[in-house]
């Protein structure tokens, strides 16, 4: 007899699966019940892993976001009515110089009488104004992003960039230059006959 013999054997059926308690069963048997549980953990660390993405996406966004100033920026309130006919007032919106013109009634016919076959990005007076004695456009040629001399160029109450010779006419349309499109129109509403929003 050995001092061993009178030590019990350990017994952990209560700690093995159910699944795999009888030794005489295969384990192809029982290997659908396994993966389940396999991949019912997975799914769950999947879940896990995308809610802490989503919190650490989410963190990303608003650091980036605009701040509340830039967002008061976003639109700018203009008064019109002290703006003489024929002459052109330059706000800053954005950080871009706007080109607010006063037409007179003599270049709203010149603009209007515009054959669209002359135009190299071809729209028509009415396409690029909400009110015709109103012309609103980014104060930026569309080649090299210069700013253009208000009533000045070739076209009467157009507009000239000297760094590289772009004509635009009094609807901000390209008529001669470099300048591959017409000027951009911003966002903008007439709030009242003489109070437009920008943006």
């Amino acid at each position: 007899r050995y001092a061993h013999t009178d030590i019990p054997k350990p017994n952990f059926e209560e700690y093995r699966r159910k699944s795999t308690q009888d030794p005489e069963k295969p384990a192809a048997e029982n290997i659908d019940k396994r993966r389940a549980l396999r991949s019912a953990v997975s799914f769950a660390g999947w879940v896990a892993g995308l809610y802490a993405f989503k919190s650490h996406l989410l963190h990303y966004v608003f650091f980036l976001s605009p701040s509340r100033d830039i967002l008061a920026e976003a639109q700018l309130e203009v008064k019109l009515d002290n703006i003489p006919e024929g002459k052109v007032s330059i706000v800053k919106w954005r950080g871009k110089p706007v080109f607010i013109y006063h037409r007179p009634q003599s270049i709203i016919e010149q603009e209007r009488a515009v054959s669209l076959s002359e135009l190299r990005d071809p729209e028509t007076d009415d396409d690029r104004i909400k009110k015709p004695e109103w012309l609103i456009v980014l104060g930026i040629c569309t080649h090299l992003g210069c700013v253009p001399i208000p009533n000045a160029g070739i076209i009467p109450g157009g507009f000239f960039c000297p760094c590289h010779g772009s004509h635009f006419d009094a609807a901000g349309r390209i008529r001669k230059g470099p300048a591959p499109t017409n000027m951009e129109i911003p966002e903008h509403k007439f709030i009242n006959d003489d109070r437009i929003i920008i943006g």
